[in-house]
């Protein structure tokens, strides 16, 4: 058997550090470099750009200085950056490492752009039903503009093993993009479930960059060099089990609670479903093994589910958005008014929605104490109406008509061009109906299914039985005492939260039921909620349906994917037994 393979991320994000790839080439020896652009949100963003399609330009400007040592190292680089055009991509990088005069050799893989095909697939009898609603893609009345299929890792396998030192991708897994080089370095067969499992676990953890190390995370405060947090490294073995670290050079920290955080980002629950493998995350177990250095193992797997995802996108109409600001008194009085002036005379087909931010303190400080904010949106499914109503020139006309106090940011220009709204449809395909293929040095190899496959829905937990105990409690922040994350999922957000103090998770596991939830959270009380638990992790996780709407891309809450709910759960006050503040001894309440 070989040795673990080092698998090195230097993106987690379309917009992530453009120094990375420097800043990772200058760190400590990997194996293979990851990086990734993709999300719902970028591909809709992609596909919106009046039909401009390709790949993640940037990419080639952020590895260019490094090919030729690339090649000198013997690394290997893996991406999706390919995006819409992973040819494309494969064809430039060609280009320039003739130019650098790097002798790399570039793969790519295809097969996830499926846009062409879907009058086949209605055809076939494929209805592409709305993972949400359940209705058929041909009732969403909005014409696609993008397709992709989710592909698993071992199309890159493949072209690895036949010999590429770079391999782009366009719409693979974010986990597939560590799983497939792991699955090349280990030699792992097909149904390989448990290894499989272990790889998808880490790559879900390394996938988003500096969030293992420190980055978005609900205890940034105990991570000590947190200005720029170094990017992850997983390293897996034979078994599939890894240890997760960093960087030494580098700042931020991997910890136990930084792992935790990304292990319950952006699932739908403890059955994690890749096209390779489902992973039962509720038999993942985390350990300290030395500074900066997490373990992570009991990971298993069992066959993948027959079908996979796929991301439909469709322009749903246009939109603009300003922010102006109101100060109290009388805050809300003011607020009707403005409601009523920017709405006057609306052009038919455009909508106006407000959204107010903050509250203004009983006896502020300082002006700003006083001042909330007033985020204006108005929407429509022509651009043409929706720049005949002149957002912008409505809000800059209302300085000397309007309330007392009106102003908006004078350092920044009101916005008044219309921007695309890209709407979102997740929907299944069998993997058979999906063509999965490697592309290197003129070869064609064709990427086949699992043979075996299997549903593997969500387990049903229960609510938690049996009472809080009746003690001496105070009523403080639920942050004071846990951690959470929370991200998105098409429309639904989901959100984790556990116990960083193994003390505290029988209380935790009992306060938080789904009433209780209801109960914190008020704007979820027409939503179907779901509550898993994770005992290992000392974690519940809540999936929010509906919260975002159709999706990140098209919904207009100001915070679109849901990255604040997690934060905004903790702030909420509850009743805290009193032992286990002492227990916790160090925790800081005060605020």
């Amino acid at each position: 058997m070989r040795g673990p393979v080092r698998i090195g991320n230097f993106s987690g994000y379309l917009g992530d550090r453009f120094t990375a790839i420097d800043e990772v080439m200058a760190g400590d020896p990997v194996d293979v470099l990851m990086g990734d652009y993709l999300a719902e949100v970028t591909l809709a963003a992609l596909s919106g750009r009046d039909g401009r399609r390709g790949y993640v330009s940037y990419f080639l400007d952020q590895i260019r200085p490094h090919l030729a040592a690339i090649a000198e190292r013997g690394m290997k680089v893996v991406t999706n950056a390919g995006g819409f055009d992973p040819a494309g991509l494969a064809d430039a990088l060609l280009k320039a490492a003739a130019e650098e005069g790097a002798d790399v050799r570039v793969a790519y893989v295809e097969g996830d752009d499926v846009l062409s095909r879907l009058p086949e697939y209605e055809r076939a009898g494929h209805l592409m039903e709305n993972l949400d609603s359940g209705e058929p893609l041909s009732a969403w009345g909005l014409e696609p503009l993008a397709a992709n299929a989710y592909l698993g890792g071992w199309g890159i396998a493949r072209a690895l093993a036949e010999g590429a030192d770079i391999v782009v991708c366009g719409r693979v897994t974010d986990a597939s993009l560590t799983a497939g080089p792991a699955a090349w370095w280990h030699d792992w067969a097909f149904d390989d479930w448990n290894a499989l499992a272990g790889a998808v676990t880490a790559g879900h953890v390394i996938e988003c960059g500096p969030h293992a190390t420190g980055g978005n995370f609900s205890g940034f405060t105990t991570i000590p060099h947190l200005l720029v947090p170094g990017f992850p490294i997983a390293e897996i073995a034979a078994d599939g089990s890894s240890v997760i670290t960093k960087h030494a050079r580098d700042g931020g920290a991997v910890t136990v609670d930084t792992i935790t955080a990304q292990l319950v980002y952006e699932i739908q629950g403890p059955r994690y479903l890749n096209p390779d493998v489902t992973v039962h995350l509720d038999t993942v177990e985390l350990a300290a093994t030395g500074p900066d250095r997490v373990e992570i193992r009991g990971a298993t797997g069992s066959p993948p589910p027959p079908t996979t995802k796929v991301a439909v996108f469709a322009l749903l109409g246009y939109e603009i958005v300003n922010t102006i600001f109101v100060t109290a008194p009388e805050v809300t009085a003011k607020i009707d008014l403005l409601r009523a002036q920017i709405g006057r005379d609306l052009p038919a087909g455009v909508e106006l929605s407000f959204t107010r931010i903050g509250t203004a303190a009983d006896d502020p400080q300082t002006q700003w104490d006083a001042t909330v904010a007033l985020r204006v949106m108005a929407t429509a499914a022509e651009r043409e109406p929706l720049a005949r109503f002149g957002l912008a020139r409505r809000l800059s006309s209302l300085y000397l008509q309007s309330i007392p106090g009106f102003f908006h940011d004078g350092a920044s220009q009101l916005t008044g061009t219309p921007k695309p709204r890209i709407d979102y449809w997740p929907a299944l395909l069998p993997l058979t109906a999906v063509d999965h293929r490697t592309f290197f040095e003129g070869q064609t190899y064709e990427i086949s299914p699992p043979e075996q496959s299997e549903t593997a829905p969500q387990p049903v937990h229960p609510e938690p039985v049996g009472a809080l105990s009746p003690e001496d409690v105070r009523n403080l922040p639920l942050g004071t005492v846990a951690y959470a994350r929370s991200g998105d999922k098409g429309g639904n957000s989901n959100v984790g939260i556990w116990a960083p103090d193994e003390r505290v998770w029988p209380w935790l596991r009992l306060a938080l039921s789904t009433v209780e939830l209801r109960r914190l959270v008020p704007e979820i009380k027409e939503l179907e909620v779901i509550r898993h638990e994770f005992p290992h992790l000392r974690a519940v996780h809540f999936v929010l349906r509906g919260l975002l709407g159709t999706g990140g891309s098209a919904n207009l809450r100001v915070d679109q994917v849901g990255k604040a709910v997690g934060e905004y759960l903790r702030a909420k006050h509850v009743p805290i037994p009193v032992r286990l503040l002492s227990e916790q001894g160090s925790v800081d309440v005060t605020d």
